[in-house]
């Protein structure tokens, strides 16, 4: 399952980034999202959703949501 089909408010364990980008993995792993991070979908919007990763609140669009797998 990818963040796009994630409940709002449920706290979910990243699993794996299915991306093979080495600057985006660089990217998420500076906000910290890696396997094994909990992230939780705050709300979902039109081009994509806003995530919570730690102590941050993230807007990710549609593409990425669907390649950080819970």
């Amino acid at each position: 399952m990818n963040l796009k089909q994630a409940k709002e408010g449920e706290e979910y364990v990243v699993r794996a980034i299915e991306t093979d980008d080495e600057e985006l993995n660089a990217f998420l792993f500076s906000l910290g999202c890696y396997a094994g991070e909990r992230i939780t979908v705050v709300s979902h919007r039109k081009h994509g959703c806003v995530v919570a990763i730690k102590d941050g609140r993230y807007s990710i669009d549609d593409a990425l949501a669907n390649a950080i797998l819970i």
